[in-house]
């Protein structure tokens, strides 16, 4: 595993632990060791589309038709209807996971959009969550027929570049060349970093190090105000539809209810104690991040394994933080050298 807290503007902590592989007993989890993400890929989906409504490359209310005239809906009145806030917030309403079996299957991103049209919707459009990731894919669709560069190239332009992530890219090759990568694992044993997902890369097909994940911490919290404003993190992270009891868990130990989905992020709000947060799950990593903006405090662990503490470690931290939450927000130093 790996970790990264932020406090304010600064990373007050980062650190690996244990292998990269079980066989190589000499290998450990470094800061700079890549992991992929998985559904924490989202969010820089969200992110990465309101970069892109700034430059005016884009528009939130932009319907997914004008990029993917492939996209059709049983209903073709619900079809024209569909915009890119509603493919990032899951309120398309498509069923619970429309066609992610495609996605894994390794087919392309508007060969699945054709396919939609099979199924039978289970709501109107902003009216429903229902989570997705090949609809909330076309995304990346979109923004290459706006901008005619692929989804990995912009990326890799408007965020990790600029952001400082040295590590991070959205495609296989970029985790397979790596020469510093950790490897998944089904129990204690190793396995390959799959193709899997990188044809839905704005789902779960980015890949990073905890250092990254700690320059990007403070990009979300707003401490890198050149790459993108304060005023677009507020639209991304806004709620946008409630998700009823999912993660319940981490909601109860947590104290936050009511629970939404934003662009890209859920949102556990409680008002200036908000939580934005996602987890992630793929190929047999695991993955968690979640911050306050408010008090300018975010957590990111990232396993190479579906391992136990994945389910609990953000419980748990935001637990420990309300209990020394008054002596955290009165220092004025980093909390780690």
């Amino acid at each position: 595993a790996a970790v990264v807290i932020v406090k304010d503007s600064v990373i007050i902590f980062q650190r690996g632990y244990g292998l990269k592989a079980m066989n190589k007993v000499l290998d450990s989890v470094g800061v700079n060791t890549v992991f992929r993400i998985g559904s924490l890929s989202k969010g820089f989906a969200g992110v990465l589309t309101g970069i892109l409504v700034e430059e005016g490359d884009l528009k939130w209310d932009d319907r997914i038709i004008r990029y993917v005239p492939e996209f059709q809906l049983s209903s073709p009145g619900q079809t024209r209807e569909i915009q890119l806030r509603h493919l990032l917030s899951h309120t398309t309403g498509l069923p619970y996971h429309a066609y992610t079996n495609m996605i894994e299957a390794g087919y392309d991103l508007r060969s699945i959009a054709k396919n939609f049209s099979k199924l039978r919707l289970h709501g109107k459009p902003g009216q429903v969550f229902s989570y997705q990731n090949a609809a909330f894919s076309l995304v990346g669709e979109a923004m290459n027929s706006s901008t005619g560069k692929s989804y990995p190239t912009l990326l890799q332009r408007k965020i990790f570049e600029p952001a400082g992530m040295r590590n991070a890219s959205a495609d296989w090759e970029g985790i397979h060349s790596s020469h510093d990568c950790a490897l998944p694992h089904r129990g204690l044993s190793p396995d390959s970093i799959t193709h899997r997902f990188y044809n839905a890369a704005p789902a779960g097909g980015v890949n990073a190090s905890i250092a990254d994940m700690g320059e990007w911490l403070l990009l979300l919290m707003g401490y890198k105000p050149n790459i993108v404003s304060a005023s677009t993190l507020d639209q991304v992270f806004r709620p946008v539809i409630r998700t009823g009891s999912e993660r319940q868990r981490f909601h109860q130990t947590a104290g936050r209810v009511p629970a939404y989905y934003a662009m890209g992020w859920r949102v556990l709000t409680d008002g200036q104690d908000t939580i934005v947060y996602h987890g992630g799950a793929v190929n047999d990593f695991r993955s968690e991040i979640a911050f306050n903006r408010h008090d300018g405090i975010g957590i990111c662990i990232l396993f190479n394994a579906s391992t136990p503490p994945a389910n609990s470690c953000i419980a748990d931290f935001w637990e420990l933080y309300a209990t020394h939450r008054d002596s955290i927000l009165n220092w004025t130093r980093p909390l780690v050298d």
